[in-house]
C-alpha cells in the first residue's frame, strides 16, 4: 500500500532532527507560558473585581431591607465575650431560669417518669372505688369487682342481627380472643419496681 503524501510536492523529503550532539540544541520558546500567566493574571483581577462589585452591590441591598442602624440592629463582636466558663453556679442560676419559663414547658428527661406517673394513676382508677358523678351516685368499682360480676351476671346480650345469606366465596367472619389485655409496662416501670422489691426486701 502506498503511502505517499499527495500534498508534498515530488521529490520533497522531511526533514531529520540532527541527533549528532546528543542533545537538544535550541532553546525552549517561552512566548505560549508568558501569554498563559498574562491571560490567568488578567483573568484573575477582572473576577476579583466583579466579585468584589457584586457583594457591595447585596451589601447595599442587605442593609436597605434592614432599614437604619438602630440599638436593635447593632453589629456586636461576640469575640470579646469569651468562651462561657462551665461552673455550678451557673448551671444552678440556669435552671432556675428555666422554672420561670411560663407552661408549657420543654421536657427535662425522656419523658419515662411522666409514662410511669401515668400509669399509676391509671391503676389508682382501675384498683379503687372512686366517684364518678357524686350527685347521680355513680361509682367507679374496681376492674377485678366488674369481672367478678360479670362472671356471675353475664354481659347482656344484644338481639340477633338478620344477616343476608352469604355470597358465594365469602366466608363467616370469626373473631378471636386476644392473647393479652394490651397492656403492658414499659422497661423503665419495671426497672423501677425492681428496684422497690429490692429495697423492700434489704429491709
Amino acid at each position: 500500500m502506498s503511502t505517499h503524501n499527495h500534498n508534498e510536492p515530488e521529490g520533497h523529503k522531511p526533514e531529520q532532527p540532527d541527533t549528532s550532539a546528543g542533545y537538544e540544541r535550541s532553546d525552549v520558546r517561552a512566548t505560549g507560558i508568558v501569554v498563559f500567566l498574562i491571560s490567568m493574571t488578567i483573568f484573575i483581577g477582572v473576577a476579583g473585581i466583579v466579585a468584589y462589585g457584586l457583594g457591595k452591590v447585596l451589601d447595599a441591598r442587605m442593609a436597605k431591607e434592614d432599614g437604619p442602624v438602630s440599638k436593635w440592629t447593632k453589629t456586636v463582636d461576640v469575640r470579646q465575650l469569651g468562651n462561657l466558663p462551665s461552673s455550678p453556679e451557673l448551671q444552678r442560676k440556669l435552671g432556675e431560669l428555666t422554672q420561670q419559663f411560663p407552661t408549657p414547658r420543654i421536657q427535662t428527661d425522656d419523658g419515662l417518669q411522666d409514662l410511669a406517673t401515668l400509669h399509676k394513676h391509671e391503676n389508682l382508677l382501675l384498683d379503687h372505688y372512686t366517684w364518678v358523678d357524686r350527685s347521680q351516685g355513680k361509682v367507679r368499682i374496681p376492674i377485678e369487682r366488674a369481672m367478678e360480676l360479670i362472671a356471675e351476671r353475664g354481659l347482656p346480650v344484644a338481639p340477633a342481627v338478620e344477616h343476608a345469606p352469604l355470597m358465594t366465596g365469602d366466608t363467616k367472619p370469626t373473631v378471636t380472643m386476644p392473647l393479652t389485655s394490651g397492656f403492658a409496662r414499659t422497661g423503665y416501670e419495671q426497672e423501677q419496681a425492681e428496684a422497690e422489691a429490692a429495697q423492700t426486701k434489704h429491709q
